[in-house]
This record gives structure tokens, sequence and C-alpha cells, in this order.
């Protein structure tokens, strides 16, 4: 399945409500996307609270719309992307291979 990160811009900041409502309305998150095939997999939020990326595994750049329309979340961007990790590479001599 596709990878995409998704760009959110919260103007007036994300709203993060308090532990037990936090984990209420996450569930309530992933169970409306599991509706369209989308995955979920962790976001990263700026230290203002105004821009948030998001990691999703999910078949298509509209399945992730369709699912943040219906968490009432914003999608500024859609990027597929794929992997790439400082050990997605193994040493050989003379260099990494």
């Amino acid at each position: 399945m596709p990878r995409y990160v998704v760009e959110r811009t919260f103007t007036d900041g994300l709203p993060i409500p308090a532990k037990g409502e936090s984990a209420a309305l996450c569930l309530a998150v992933v169970e409306r996307n599991a509706d369209e095939g989308v995955n979920w997999v962790h976001s990263y939020v700026s230290e203002d609270r105004e821009r948030m990326f998001c990691i999703y595994d999910a078949p298509s750049p509209e399945a992730i719309r369709k699912t943040a329309r219906r968490n009432d979340l914003p999608v500024d961007r859609i990027t597929q992307v794929s992997v790439l990790d400082p050990y997605f590479y193994h040493w050989e001599e003379g260099g990494y291979a």
C-alpha cells in the first residue's frame, strides 16, 4: 500500500484535549479511517502547534481526503513518499553499497 505525508495547518493552533479525551478522539479517527482503508501511522506537530505532518498508508490521496473531511481535519498537501533511512545502506569495502 502506498505511503503518504499529509501536511496540515492549524492557524489557531492544534487543540490537544486532556488525556482521557485524547485517547477517545484518536480511536474515533482510527475507526473512521479504517472505513476507507486508511492507516494513520504517526504524526509530527510543530512546537507552535500550527503545522502537522502525518504519515499514512492508504490506497489513494482521495481516500485520505475523504477521511480528513469525516474527521474535520484540514489537508494542505498530500505527497506520496518512500521510506529512506540510514539503515537502508550497508557498508562494503570502499564505501556504501
